[in-house]
C-alpha cells in the first residue's frame, strides 16, 4: 500500500511540473498575472499540460514528441548522417572499415561476412550496412574489390554481398589504423570496444567527399583530387597559401567560380564532355558528377520528344568509359546541338555543397579549407602522438636491455641462489642492482627485477655482450632519430605527406577539367517547336491550337520572347504562351531577342492627329518584360506608318507620296534610313517632314550600315564572343573565316559563327588570311634532326595535319614575314656561337605536307624565332598640338556631317568631300577645312534636286541634304565625340550578335481615297 501511495504521489507531482507555466514557476501564487487563465492561477493543468501530462500510466505522444524529439534529431545528426570532421567518416563507415581491420588476414573477405562481423558494432540492419560498403568500395582509396560492385558511371547496382569480395587496401592498413592512437568506447551493446574515431592521417573527408541528410540539417561535400590535398597539406604545415577545387571521379568540367570554399551559398557547375566525332554525330565521353549515363540518356530523350533539341537517335555503349552517341538531326547545327544539351538535359547540372561536420559533438559549418587545415593539423598531432609513443617503447627497450646486460655481465644471477621464497630473490637481485642504478635512465621497479629473475639459463649462458651493445646503440641512434623529429614535427610530417604521395598518388591526376563556363541562354540555342500566330484586329497571339486558324507569323521556340507593337506604337516583351491578349490593332508581332544591338527598328510614324511626321532608327535591347513602351512620344492618337525591322542594321530607301496640298512643289520624295543615326529606343528621332502622306512604297532594300563585327575569342571558356571578352580576333563581315589549332598538330578552317565550339585541344585561334604564309619548326622522330618548312593553309574545315602524326614534335611557329630564326647548340658543340637563318631565304614556301628542310646535322639546344619589329608611330610634327578631347569633338563632328552629306547628296562634289572629311579625321585642320566644304556641297546638291537638275535618284539627295542641314550639327557633333573617344586605326569596338532571320519587307500605306486624281500645282511651296 505504501508502494502505491508513493508511486501516486510522484505522478500528481510530476503532472503539477507538467502544467506549470514560466510564471508560475518563477513566483509565488501571488506573482500570478492577472489575465492568466483560470487553470492557471488555481494551479490546475493548461491544454497543454493536459495534453502532455501521463494518465493512469499511458504517456501521451505529444509529450514524446515534446522530450524525445530533439534526442532523435541529435542522434541521427550525430550518428547517422553528419562525417566527423577528425576522421571524415560517418559512424556505420567507421565501423566497417573498424570490422574490417578485425578479420584482416590479407585475404578477400565476402561481403556478407563483413557485414555480419560489423553488426556487432553497428545497431542496424545488414541492408544499410552493405549499401555503405560498397560506395566505400566504389570511391576506390580504402577498400580493394573483387566481383560485380556496380558502375557509377551507368548507375548499375553491386551483385549480392554473398557473390562480392572485400579487403582493406595497402592505403588503408597504412594511412587508417594505429591501435595504439585510438580512443575506444563500448559498442551499443556493451559487449565489444569500437573506435570513437579512426586516427586518420590524410584529409580522407576531401578526397572520398559525403552526403547525408539529418533532422533539419544537410551535409554535402564535394570530393577533392588526392594529390592536390596533399599538396595543400604540405602548403599549410609551411606556411603558403593554397586553394581547393572538387575533382569528381566521373570526369567532365567544372566551372568552380562560385564554389564559395565549399559552403552553403555557393556552387559548382558541372558539364559532360562532348566532343564531335562528324558534322551528324556527337559523343558524351564524360558525364557530370551525380548523374548517371542512363540519366543523361532519358534525358535528352525527353528534351527531343518537347522539342527542345533536335536528334535523330541516342544510343549508350557506355562500358569500362562513358560513351553515348547522339545522332544530330540533318537539319540542325551540331554547334547549337551542344550547347542544348547543356541547356535542356543533364549534361549540365549545378550542385550546391554545404560542408557541414561533427566536431566536439556538435555540428559545425566549415570551409573545405578550414576542414583542411584542421586535418593537417590533426595528422601533424597523430605523427607526434605516435613519435611519443614510440619515444617512450624505445627508452623502455635501452632500460630492459642494459638491466639485461649488467645482470648478466655482472653475474647477478648468482644471488638467487639459496633464495627460498620469491620476494627474497626479489630483494636480493634488487640489492645486487644498487651500485649499477646510476647508469640507468629511470629507476628499477619490481615489474623489471621479476623479468630478470625470469630469464632462462640457456638465454643467460649465451649471451653475447657484443651483439647486446649493438643493439643498444641501435635503440640509442633510433632515439636520437625520434627526438629529432618530435624536435622538427613540421617536417616529419611534410615528409610524411610527400611519402604517402609518392607511394600513393599516381594514376590520381586530375580527372575534372577546371574552367569558365560561358552562358547559354536558352532561347538562343532552342529549337523551333512552335508555330507564332496573330489576330491583328482582335489583339490575340499566341501559339496555341486556339491561335491555329489566325495569321501565321513565324516559326518560334516555346520560351522565347516576343515583341508586340500596335499602330498607335505602344509595343510590349512578353514570354510566348498559348494565347495572350495585348490589345486590338496589332501592327507589328516578331521573336525578341535581348540584348541584340544590331537588330535596328526603322520607324516613321506621325506624332498626335494632326502632329509632324517623325523619323528614327533605334536598337530595343533589354528591357522589362511585361512592361508597356512608346516607340513614338507617346501624344495620343499618334500611329506608326511605316516600321521594318533589321537584323543587321539594314537601311532600305522609301519613296514617299504625299496628300495633295496646295502649292505643294514636290509630291513625291525619296528616304534614305542610312542618312539617319542610331539611337537609343526612347529617342524622339528627326523632323521628315509636316505635311499628310498618302502612300509608302519600298523602293529599295538596304544594306547593313553597321559594317563588320568585332570579334574576340575567350580562351578561358574556348568560345567567340562580340562583347569584348578575350582576345581580339579583328573586324569579321561576309565570308571571313578563322584558323583554329590544336595540339595534336592539326589546323582548320571555319566562320566566325558565335554559337559554335572548338575542340578541348585548342591552342590558337586566328584571323585566316589564304595567302599568310607560316613558317614552322620541328622535330623529326625518326630522323633525329630539326626541320625547318614554310606553309600557306589550305581552304578545310575538316581536321588537317601540318606534320606527320606521331612522327614529329612541334618546336615554334610564326606568321610574320622577315623572321630570323635563332639556334643554339648543346654538348659537343655548345661551344659553337648561336646561327641566325634568315626565314624567308632558307626554304621555299610548298604545301603544308612538305617535309621541309633540315636546318643542321649539330646538337641543338634552342630554336626560337626573331620576328621583325614594327615600325614605330609618327610622332607630331614641330608646333602641331596633339589632339585634344573637344579638338576631336569637332573635327569627328565635321567627318560625320561630311559623310552624311557625301551619302545624301548624290553629287560627286559632295561625295569627294564627304570622303575627304572622313578620311582626313586624324588632322585636326584638315577636317576643319573640308567640314565647310562638305556642307556647301551637300547645300548645293540640294539646290540642284529642288532645281531638277540632279541625275537620277537625286530626290534621295535633297532628302539626305535636307536631312543634314536640319540635325547635322546635333548628329555631327555627337557623332564626332563618340568617335573621338573610341581607339584609332580600325580598332573602333562595335558589339553585335549574329544573324537572326527577318529583316525588312516590301511595305505600302494606302490613305484616304478620292485624292490621288488632284492636280499639283508645280509652284507649290518646296516641301522643306
Amino acid at each position: 500500500m505504501s508502494e502505491e501511495k508513493d508511486k501516486r504521489e510522484q505522478e500528481e507531482l510530476l503532472n503539477e511540473e507538467d502544467a506549470s507555466t514560466p510564471e508560475t514557476d518563477a513566483g509565488s501564487e501571488e506573482e500570478a498575472p492577472v489575465d492568466a487563465p483560470a487553470s492557471a492561477q488555481s494551479g490546475r493543468p493548461s491544454r497543454f499540460g493536459r495534453l502532455m501530462q501521463e494518465e493512469a500510466g499511458v504517456r501521451k505522444l505529444a509529450g514524446m514528441y515534446k522530450n524525445w524529439f530533439l534526442d532523435y534529431a541529435s542522434y541521427v545528426i550525430l550518428e547517422r548522417a553528419v562525417p566527423h570532421v577528425e576522421d571524415g567518416l560517418k559512424p556505420v563507415q567507421r565501423r566497417i572499415l573498424h570490422a574490417m581491420k578485425a578479420v584482416d588476414d590479407g585475404r578477400f573477405n565476402k561481403v556478407a561476412n563483413i557485414v555480419g562481423q560489423t553488426m556487432q558494432y553497428h545497431p542496424h540492419g545488414d541492408a544499410s550496412i552493405k549499401d555503405a560498403l560498397v560506395q566505400l568500395g566504389q570511391k576506390e582509396l580504402l577498400i580493394d574489390c573483387q566481383g560485380n560492385w556496380g558502375n557509377i558511371l551507368t548507375g548499375d547496382e553491386a551483385a549480392a554481398g554473398r557473390y562480392i569480395e572485400a579487403r582493406l587496401s595497402k592505403f588503408a592498413l597504412e594511412v587508417v589504423f594505429n591501435r595504439k592512437t585510438t580512443e575506444w568506447m563500448r559498442s551499443y551493446d556493451g559487449r565489444n570496444e569500437e573506435p570513437v574515431t579512426l586516427p586518420i592521417k590524410f584529409p580522407l573527408l576531401l578526397a572520398q567527399g559525403s552526403d547525408g541528410i539529418a533532422v533539419g540539417l544537410a551535409s554535402k561535400i564535394l570530393p577533392h583530387n588526392f594529390v592536390e590535398l596533399i599538396n595543400a597539406c604540405i602548403a599549410h604545415l609551411q606556411g603558403r597559401e593554397f586553394q581547393l577545387y572538387p575533382d569528381f571521379p566521373t570526369g567532365g568540367m567544372a566551372d568552380v567560380s562560385r564554389y564559395n570554399d565549399g559552403l552553403r551559398g555557393g556552387t559548382v557547375k558541372v558539364r559532360a564532355r562532348i566532343s564531335k566525332i562528324d558534322k551528324r554525330t556527337l559523343a558524351i565521353t564524360e558525364i557530370p558528377y551525380t548523374t548517371t549515363t542512363e540519366s543523361i540518356k532519358e534525358s535528352i530523350i525527353k528534351a527531343s520528344d518537347k522539342g527542345k533539341i533536335k536528334i535523330r537517335k541516342v544510343d549508350d555503349n557506355t562500358a569500362e568509359k562513358a560513351e553515348i552517341i547522339v545522332q544530330v538531326a540533318p537539319d540542325e547545327s551540331s554547334d547549337k546541338t551542344i550547347d542544348a544539351l547543356y541547356a535542356f538535359t543533364d549534361c549540365e547540372v549545378s550542385i550546391a555543397p554545404n560542408a557541414c561536420v561533427i566536431w566536439e559533438d556538435k555540428p559545425h559549418f566549415l570551409g573545405v579549407s578550414e576542414i583542411l587545415r584542421r586535418s593537417a593539423e590533426h595528422t601533424r598531432w597523430l605523427l607526434g602522438r605516435e613519435l611519443e609513443i614510440r619515444l617512450g617503447e624505445l627508452n623502455e627497450a635501452w632500460h630492459a636491455a642494459s638491466l639485461e646486460r649488467i645482470f648478466i655481465e655482472n653475474k647477478l644471477y648468482q644471488l638467487i641462489e639459496g633464495c627460498r621464497s620469491r620476494e627474497e630473490a626479489y630483494a636480493a637481485v634488487d640489492k645486487g642492482l644498487e651500485p649499477f642504478k646510476k647508469q640507468l635512465r629511470r629507476e628499477v621497479t619490481l615489474e623489471d627485477v621479476q623479468r630478470l629473475t625470469e630469464l632462462k639459463f640457456i638465454r643467460i649462458s649465451r649471451y653475447d655482450t657484443e651483439k647486446a651493445d649493438n643493439e643498444i646503440r641501435q635503440i640509442e641512434a633510433d632515439i636520437d632519430e625520434t627526438r629529432y623529429h618530435l624536435a622538427h614535427l613540421t617536417e616529419y610530417a611534410v615528409a610524411y605527406y610527400e611519402h604517402i604521395r609518392e607511394k600513393y598518388g599516381k594514376g590520381k591526376e586530375r580527372r575534372t577539367e577546371l574552367r569558365e563556363f560561358d552562358s547559354i541562354e536558352a532561347t538562343r540555342v532552342a529549337v523551333t517547336n512552335a508555330k507564332l500566330y496573330v489576330d491583328r484586329a482582335e489583339g490575340f497571339f499566341g501559339i496555341g491550337k486556339s491561335m491555329k486558324d489566325a495569321e501565321f507569323v513565324c516559326d518560334c521556340s516555346d520560351i522565347d520572347d516576343v515583341i508586340v507593337f500596335t499602330r498607335d506604337g505602344r509595343y510590349v516583351i512578353t514570354k510566348v504562351s498559348d494565347k495572350a491578349f495585348f490589345d486590338k490593332g496589332i501592327y507589328y508581332i516578331g521573336v525578341f531577342k535581348r540584348n541584340d544591338e544590331r537588330t535596328i527598328y526603322n520607324v516613321l510614324y506621325r506624332d498626335g492627329k494632326n502632329g509632324p511626321i517623325m523619323m528614327k532608327r533605334c536598337a530595343i535591347k533589354g528591357i522589362t518584360r511585361d512592361k508597356e513602351y512608346d516607340i513614338t512620344k507617346g501624344t495620343p492618337r499618334s500611329e506608326i506608318l511605316y516600321m521594318s525591322v533589321n537584323p543587321n542594321g539594314e537601311a532600305e530607301v522609301l519613296k514617299v507620296y504625299f496628300k495633295p496640298r496646295p502649292r505643294l512643289k514636290k509630291v513625291i520624295v525619296d528616304l534614305d534610313f542610312s542618312t539617319l543615326a542610331i539611337k537609343g529606343r526612347q529617342s524622339q528621332g528627326n523632323l521628315f517632314s509636316r505635311y499628310g502622306i498618302h502612300k509608302i512604297v519600298l523602293k529599295e532594300r538596304g544594306t547593313s550600315t553597321l559594317g563588320g563585327q568585332n570579334i574576340w575569342y575567350d580562351d578561358d571558356v574556348r568560345r567567340l564572343n562580340a562583347e569584348g571578352r578575350g582576345r581580339l580576333l579583328g573586324e569579321f563581315k561576309g565570308d571571313d573565316k578563322l584558323i583554329v589549332w590544336t595540339s595534336k598538330n592539326q589546323y582548320y578552317i571555319t566562320g566566325y559563327d558565335l554559337t559554335q565550339h572548338f575542340p578541348d585541344d585548342t591552342v590558337r585561334v586566328d584571323r585566316f588570311e589564304a595567302d599568310r604564309v607560316y613558317s614552322l619548326c620541328y622535330y623529326d622522330r625518326e630522323q633525329h634532326y630539326y626541320y625547318l618548312k614554310r606553309f600557306t593553309a589550305e581552304m578545310s574545315d575538316r581536321l588537317q595535319f601540318f606534320l606527320e602524326e606521331g612522327q614529329a614534335d612541334f618546336v615554334c611557329l610564326t606568321d610574320k614575314a622577315g623572321a630570323k630564326l635563332e639556334i643554339t647548340y648543346k654538348g659537343a658543340h655548345a661551344a659553337r656561337p648561336a646561327d641566325l637563318v634568315d626565314v624567308d631565304e632558307f626554304v621555299g614556301v610548298k604545301s603544308h605536307r612538305a617535309k621541309g628542310k633540315r636546318l643542321t646535322t649539330y646538337e641543338v639546344a634552342t630554336l626560337r624565332f626573331i620576328e621583325p619589329e614594327l615600325p614605330p608611330e609618327p610622332e607630331p610634327s614641330d608646333g602641331e598640338e596633339p589632339l585634344e578631347e573637344d579638338d576631336a569633338a569637332g573635327v569627328e563632328g565635321a567627318a560625320g556631317i561630311s559623310e552624311a552629306a557625301g551619302a545624301a547628296g548624290g553629287s560627286s562634289a559632295a561625295g569627294a568631300a564627304g570622303a575627304a572629311g572622313a578620311e582626313r579625321g586624324g588632322s585636326s585642320e584638315a577636317a576643319a577645312e573640308d567640314a565647310p566644304a562638305a556642307a556647301s556641297a551637300a547645300g548645293n546638291a540640294s539646290r540642284d534636286a529642288a532645281a531638277g537638275a540632279a541625275p537620277k535618284g537625286a530626290s534621295g539627295a535633297q532628302t539626305g541634304a535636307q536631312t543634314g542641314a536640319q540635325t547635322g550639327a546635333s548628329t555631327g557633333a555627337q557623332t564626332g565625340k563618340r568617335r573621338a573617344a573610341e581607339p584609332r586605326g580600325g580598332e573602333i569596338s562595335t558589339t553585335g550578335l549574329p544573324k537572326t532571320g527577318g529583316g525588312g519587307v516590301d511595305f505600302e500605306i494606302e490613305r484616304a481615297k478620292g485624292d490621288v486624281d488632284e492636280v499639283i500645282d508645280p509652284e507649290q511651296l518646296n516641301l522643306f
